[in-house]
């Protein structure tokens, strides 16, 4: 009897990485005190009580019960048009808004919207492991931009241009950075922005992490406000650090309004529309939480401060870039893997991190330390834990 099949694009691809590091807590004994969690990048703080009372409302009213526009609900289109308009200095519709159910499903519907079969998307190596595999798993091929830690993890726009050639529909980047934390300057954005401009490619620009830039840094960039900017550039945002409700699922597109009617029809497959509480307490939430936020921000900024003061007192560890959410830290183990090291970190330390190989190739001497986890009071606590791990 003939035996029915999977996918293979899907069945050839790893397990999700977060639940395998996530296993790793069972190895330890906690000899040296509580686990501490730096894997998955999750808000360490609650959302706010406002935001918990508006989602409530939404969510007990019966208006939100049933469907709503695919491209979101109008309220929070008009919010987060305006607020990303103040951000990035520019003139920024509502009807160039699509919300989507998460960043990772912003990510999904646009490169669905731009990419199929055969075409390629380029990536950077390190990249964000969803996005390779979402590519993978829809016949897209990648191709991989180089980036190394002597130039903070940033591609060189030279590589880039090599690469572009017959079939590379798209280059998508994350700033700040996921794995590795690094902030493209404004400059290297622009360059860019320019080459895909140039060679009728998109730039797919992720900042689910914008709202952690340094408060005194300006505006993230302005490609914006250049004009044309719709015919080649796509954002992606998620709404889950900055308003601490990941489990929510909310993310928005910025783009032209041509590419909002492609990624509608993607949208009406995937899901119709994104879930309606959220949005509408979000749409609340926006304009009146922004001291909140940027009090969040300031939180982060001191947790990043603690962990490069604790790394800086371990002459064999070093971090090789920092942002928002992230540091990109070199093991001192030369014999071990990435796996096997943070493996030994998280049975012997009681810390878990993720492997730099789990995000490309040659990253085999580093971790992904989520440290926005942990307060600053638990960070201080990682010279001991790491320097319990020497060999």
């Amino acid at each position: 009897m003939p035996t029915a099949r999977f996918n293979p694009l899907v069945q050839t691809l790893a397990a999700p990485p977060i639940p395998e590091v996530q296993a790793w807590k069972r190895d330890y004994d906690g000899h040296l005190g509580p686990l501490i969690d730096l894997s998955q990048a999750v808000p360490g703080y609650p959302p706010h009580p406002d935001m918990l009372k508006w989602l409530g409302q939404a969510a007990s009213s019966p208006g939100m019960a049933g469907y709503g526009d695919i491209e979101g609900e109008p309220e929070l289109r008009a919010a987060y048009a305006k607020w990303v308009s103040a951000v990035y200095a520019a003139d920024i519709k509502p009807a160039n808004i699509h919300i989507t159910s998460g960043c990772n499903q912003a990510f999904m519907a646009a490169m669905m919207a731009v990419a199929g079969p055969g075409d390629t998307v380029l990536l950077t190596n390190p990249c964000y492991f969803n996005h390779e595999t979402t590519l993978a798993m829809s016949g897209v091929k990648v191709g991989y931009v180089n980036c190394h830690a002597e130039d903070g993890f940033l591609p060189a726009p030279e590589a880039v241009e090599a690469m572009i050639g017959e079939g590379v529909r798209a280059l998508a980047i994350v700033t700040p950075n996921n794995p590795t934390g690094a902030t493209y300057p404004e400059g290297l954005l622009r360059a860019l922005f320019d080459l895909c401009h140039k060679h009728g490619v998109w730039l797919i620009v992720d900042e689910t992490y914008r709202d952690f830039l340094p408060l005194d840094a300006g505006s993230p960039h302005g490609l914006f406000a250049v004009p044309g900017w719709q015919d080649t550039l796509i954002g992606l945002y998620s709404f889950s650090k900055s308003f601490c409700i990941p489990g929510h699922r909310v993310g928005a597109i910025t783009a032209g309004e041509a590419v909002v009617t492609q990624i509608a029809k993607v949208m009406d497959n995937l899901q119709i529309c994104a879930p309606r509480p959220p949005q509408a307490a979000l749409a609340q939430a926006i304009p009146a939480l922004g001291d909140w936020r940027r009090g969040n921000a300031l939180e982060i900024s001191a947790r990043a401060k603690a962990l490069t003061e604790v790394m800086g007192d371990l002459p064999d560890w070093e971090i090789t870039a920092l942002g928002a959410y992230f540091a990109f830290v070199r093991h001192p183990f030369a014999e071990l893997s990435a796996y096997e090291a943070a493996h030994i970190l998280a049975r012997e330390a009681g810390v878990i991190t993720i492997p730099g190989s789990f995000f490309g190739n040659g990253l085999e001497r580093y971790l992904r330390v989520a440290f926005a986890n942990a307060d600053v009071a638990t960070i201080r606590q990682l010279g001991n834990r790491f320097t319990s791990c020497s060999r």
